[in-house]
């Protein structure tokens, strides 16, 4: 698999949530999440329905740290919540398979590659994309590593601006603008 990239365009985000859309309410929305919050995937597929339910907060604890993350579910996660989870018992895992059991990151991969490819983007894309996606965007937006570097529990600026891709991208940059 490889290194994956986040995927910088938001026009190019909007072609594959329509074609998630199309496909099935659940890829739409942990695809979603994945982009609104930054979460790894494994910790996606760990929700349970009573996580999200009437909640304004998520709380987790990250599988791979073992830290404690609250955040605010934000004004597009909501409605998506309170649709999806409208029939479903508290108990029940947020994502499963219509055998009922747990969604898993390989399926999940499997949905977001196959999405990206239909989408028409050729660059190595899978689960973590998602999480660098919602990187790369709140960084562009907010220009703040030192909130994004807390928020994905990096050990320096420079790690979080490589993983998410913006270091390269100021390199290319500086070399396009530099002409003797």
């Amino acid at each position: 698999m490889g290194t994956v990239e986040p995927i910088r365009n938001l026009q190019d985000i909007r072609k594959i949530e329509e074609i998630l859309e199309k496909r099935s309410k659940r890829n739409l929305l942990f695809f979603t999440i994945g982009t609104n919050c930054g979460l790894r995937i494994s910790d996606i597929l760990a929700l349970n329905v009573k996580d999200v339910k009437n909640k304004n907060f998520l709380e987790i604890t990250e599988k791979k740290t073992g830290k404690y993350k609250k955040f605010p579910i934000n004004s597009k996660l909501k409605p998506m919540f309170e649709e999806y989870t409208a029939k479903k018992s508290l108990d029940s895992p947020l994502f499963e398979t219509k055998f009922k059991n747990r969604l898993n990151r390989v399926t999940a991969y499997f949905i977001i590659r196959s999405a990206c490819i239909e989408a028409g983007l050729d660059d190595n894309f899978g689960t973590h994309t998602m999480r660098k996606t919602f990187g790369y965007h709140h960084y562009k937006k907010f220009k703040d590593i030192a909130m994004l570097q807390k928020i994905f529990n990096h050990s320096s600026p420079e790690i979080t601006l490589r993983y998410i891709g913006i270091e390269q991208d100021e390199i290319d940059k500086s070399y396009s603008n530099f002409i003797i």
